[in-house]
């Protein structure tokens, strides 16, 4: 019988958003709105939707403590979606949060929004290549490339026509 050895690793959830991945559904982002960038990372998720025209909130806040903006568009820390997830449901309010697609095939995910009308999805067209921090700053050797796909799930979003929009 074969044996498995888990390698100790440390486990680091902060990966920065490029600007592409903002670019890419700038069309589908209200101008009218205050946009709250709910997760800070090293800040630059913000300021690339503020260079883009949006009015932004972005600071380094906690998300499950505050309730800021109009509309909130986000990469949150993935090993915290079902927590992040639920807490938006209870916000009530419009988001486009990037995601695993995986998330999608969750429990906790289809009892939030398995049925949900309002609930959309963008696909984008490339993956989304994000820049991995551990302690603040860019690990040496990391090349910005990721091995699993996400979508931008979208949650009461007018701006955002069907079910699934392929980019």
């Amino acid at each position: 019988m074969a044996t498995f050895t888990a390698k100790t690793f440390l486990k680091h959830d902060d990966y920065t958003t490029p600007q592409s991945a903002w670019l890419d559904i700038k069309q589908f982002i209200p101008k009218d709105k205050v946009i709250w960038e709910s997760f800070y990372g090293d800040g630059k998720s913000g300021s690339h939707l503020e260079d883009m025209g949006f009015k932004v909130i972005h600071k380094p806040i906690d998300f499950f403590e505050n309730d800021c903006g109009d509309i909130l568009i986000s990469n949150p820390p993935f090993s915290k979606s079902k927590e992040v997830l639920t807490r938006l449901k209870e916000l009530n309010k419009p988001f486009i949060m990037i995601l695993p697609v995986s998330k999608m095939n969750t429990q906790y995910f289809r009892t939030l929004f398995g049925s949900d009308p309002q609930f959309k999805i963008i696909v984008p067209k490339k993956r989304i290549h994000f820049t991995k921090l551990i302690n603040g700053k860019k690990p040496d050797g990391w090349k910005n490339a990721c091995n699993f796909d996400c979508f931008y799930y979208c949650w009461k979003m007018d701006t955002v026509k069907d079910s699934i929009t392929w980019l």
